[in-house]
């Protein structure tokens, strides 16, 4: 098997995203990560689930360890009939998918996946546990694969030795588009802003991008039109963690505010990924309300007094006319003609 994670950073590569062995998925535990590298073991699809839940890992990675979760969920039932085995995965399926509301979508086509090549095996006599883990290597190196194509893109609209301004952690579209930037000889600046509260920016996507060689900046959140009016900021971008019909996106709470900033500026916003056939509106986007505790503390320091109230919306929603265009595997679009994007055929993506 070619796999397409060569020479990306460490914490892109498959084994340190998320991992199936020997009835237990091991997941590289991001909230801390780079100040230390250490992995949450779960022996149970129950806390694969939770560690999703708790954002043990982010981004793209709770589809790999979604999938790991599922092996995990029929090593568990391993020997028993083929009706409980189904039965538990089909839950199985279900709860792991439901871990996050707003990529509830997403995941399901992950778990579904899974429970269908468990079914497969089953009916052929063969290991479910094997089938499933091998579905989700054959979904890593597809996704892989395609994201690939959406780097090249999206590499191609930064300007030569241009600075280029990223939201959160973009998963795999950060390493395809560095690795994009590289083969085309492009020495192109990332300046990072940290996103808050738990700094993906500065703690995930700095390390990948410096990891792989390229001048690295963090910015605090409340820097960004400064550093959009006067220190060279020529193109923002960000992955969506949904894409709707309409050219409505939800992505990493503070992105809409950074593209209302790229717009006073004049500076191009570019949307990666790939557009969700089951959303046509943003009214379709659920956004997560996650613990307000998460705001009034960073790894286990308080940061105000007993009291104090907070909020914290994983998410929120950019509007099409914020968008410069969406990058996706078949190239880019308008935000307003994404309709088109489902005119040609849709390849598998999860």
């Amino acid at each position: 098997m070619v796999r397409m994670d060569q020479d990306l950073a460490f914490m892109l590569r498959y084994e340190n995203v998320a991992w199936y062995e020997d009835g237990k998925v091991r997941i590289l535990d991001r909230r801390i990560y780079p100040t230390r590298t250490e992995f949450v073991t779960c022996t149970t699809y129950k806390e694969v689930a939770q560690a999703i839940t708790d954002m043990v890992t982010q981004s793209a990675g709770p589809y790999t360890a979604a999938g790991m979760g599922m092996a995990l969920a029929a090593y568990e039932v391993r020997g028993q009939s083929r009706e409980k085995q189904l039965a538990w995965l089909k839950q199985a399926s279900y709860d792991i998918s439901h871990a996050r509301p707003t990529t509830a979508n997403r995941y399901a086509i992950i778990t579904e996946g899974c429970l269908a090549a468990a079914q497969a095996a089953l009916d052929e006599d063969r290991d479910p546990v094997e089938a499933i883990v091998g579905r989700t290597i054959d979904s890593l190196n597809r996704r892989y694969s395609t994201m690939e194509k959406v780097g090249e893109y999206l590499a191609g609209l930064f300007p030569q030795g241009g600075t280029v301004l990223t939201q959160c952690f973009g998963e795999t579209i950060i390493g395809m588009m560095l690795r994009a930037a590289r083969r085309q000889n492009n020495p192109v600046k990332i300046v990072c802003a940290e996103t808050r509260p738990y700094l993906q920016g500065a703690r995930l996507t700095s390390s990948c991008c410096v990891e792989m060689g390229f001048d690295t900046t963090v910015i605090t959140d409340n820097m960004v039109a400064y550093a959009m009016e006067r220190k060279g900021i020529d193109l923002f971008t960000s992955a969506a963690d949904t894409i709707c019909r309409d050219g409505h996106i939800a992505n990493k709470i503070g992105t809409f505010q950074i593209a209302l900033l790229a717009k006073e500026f004049g500076i191009p916003y570019f949307v990666t990924g790939i557009p969700d056939g089951d959303k046509f509106s943003g009214k379709d986007i659920v956004i997560e309300e996650r613990d307000p505790a998460q705001v009034l503390s960073y790894r286990g320091i308080p940061n105000t007094l007993p009291g104090v109230k907070a909020i914290y919306p994983s998410f929120d929603v950019t509007p099409p006319h914020l968008i410069s265009g969406v990058v996706t595997d078949k190239g880019v679009f308008s935000p307003f003609d994404l309709e088109r994007y489902f005119q040609t055929e849709v390849h598998q993506f999860y």
